[in-house]
């Protein structure tokens, strides 16, 4: 899967991005809007982890939703 399927179905993730990763609130995930880098860095700055850790994470979340179509 690619990252743009994840941007083209932002807005029926949002609520599994935050049930993943709690500590976003909504505006982070507005702010996000889809943007790979953004999402990892905030997740970073929230979790105090790794850039390779949440790369991880982020990979295995994109996977999840390798069968959704914008």
């Amino acid at each position: 899967m690619n990252w743009n399927q994840i941007e083209g179905n932002w807005r029926q993730i949002e609520g599994a991005l935050r049930e993943r990763w709690g500590r976003l609130t909504d505006d982070d995930v507005k702010v996000i809007a889809g943007r790979r880098d953004q999402l990892i860095g905030k997740i970073q700055e929230l979790y105090g982890k790794t850039r390779e850790e949440v790369e991880q994470q982020v990979d295995n979340f994109e996977r999840r939703f390798a069968g959704m179509s914008p």
